[in-house]
């Protein structure tokens, strides 16, 4: 895909696309219009707020990626295992059936992996048809005909999620972003691995680094010099949440509170991309300047916090 950047002030034809996307999702009465104004940022800001994405009012990669996924219903299209992976609500969709059933696709994220296709193939050799791990007009008729009896039966991503132990591996913690704390982090909690040379990475390809190294958690911290309260981010989309990045962001959120430091606070699930894509426990802390003394104060209540969290024992 073509990268996509639309803001304020811009026009043309994929401004006419983006309305129309807009629209049928059912974010505002835009016409067909092919100019990028006040109304329409408002409606991108609307859309990734729904997304859990950064507020931006602008159309970025991930923006526009979103959109378009959001377009797609389970039916639409034939889905399968293949590079890159297909992404969209039908995949999600597919997942909470899948999931509902007692076949665990992983976490409902909208991303057809391997696991989506095992548990797929699964389903598809109790029902007796042919086992491809590939969603053919069959498996969907036999997927619709059992789901609707299950009704709000819990998940068995939430069930797996709720396991005692924050992390299926012994890895290490990886580290990225630009913030004074790293240096901090890098020091004192064992195993921590900040390697400069990944931080160029897009934040999927991060991504895909840690799962391959089987990491046992990522932070990513960043220090934004327009930021004035710091804000704690786990993954959450769709009908789910990670629930052990949830008890981190909101320990960490607790410690911070009762700390020295005189900052307002916020703890949010959101589906950014480095929260989307890796499949261990992530974080993201988004902080302001601080000062040496909130530095130090900062980076104490993080490690601790961080230490507690993963002396867990398996």
């Amino acid at each position: 895909m073509n990268s996509v950047r639309l803001k304020k002030g811009d026009n043309g034809p994929r401004v006419r696309e983006l309305h129309e996307r807009l629209r049928t999702l059912g974010f505002g009465g835009l016409g067909d219009g092919e100019v990028f104004d006040d109304a329409t940022s408002s409606l991108v800001e609307a859309f990734q707020r729904s997304r859990g994405l950064a507020l931006t009012g602008e159309v970025d990669d991930t923006t526009w990626q979103r959109l378009v996924e959001a377009g797609w219903h389970l039916g639409g299209r034939l889905l399968f295992l293949t590079r890159p992976y297909l992404r969209g609500d039908d995949v999600a969709d597919l997942q909470v059936r899948l999931s509902q059933l007692g076949f665990d696709p992983g976490r409902i994220d909208g991303v057809f992996g391997p696991r989506v296709h095992e548990a797929l193939a699964d389903f598809q050799s109790n029902c007796g048809i042919d086992v491809n791990g590939t969603l053919t007009r069959q498996s969907l008729s036999e997927l619709l005909r059992v789901t609707p009896s299950v009704g709000d039966r819990t998940l068995i991503s939430e069930l797996r999620d709720r396991a005692p132990s924050p992390s299926e591996s012994d890895g290490p913690l990886l580290v990225r972003g630009e913030s004074p704390l790293i240096a901090t982090l890098t020091r004192v909690i064992p195993h921590c691995l900040f390697d400069e040379s990944l931080q160029a990475l897009s934040a999927e390809a991060f991504a895909a680094h840690a799962n391959a190294l089987r990491a046992r958690a990522v932070v990513a911290i960043v220090s934004s010099d327009t930021a004035t309260d710091i804000s704690l981010h786990y993954w959450a989309s769709y009908t789910s949440h990670s629930r052990q990045g949830e008890r981190l962001a909101s320990g960490l959120g607790a410690a911070l509170a009762n700390s020295t430091l005189s900052r307002r606070l916020s703890v949010s699930g959101m589906a950014l991309p480095i929260l989307r894509e890796t499949r261990m426990t992530t974080m993201v802390i988004e902080h302001p300047v601080l000062s040496k003394p909130e530095e130090l104060v900062a980076g104490d209540v993080i490690c601790r916090v961080l230490n507690d969290f993963f002396s867990v024992k398996q």
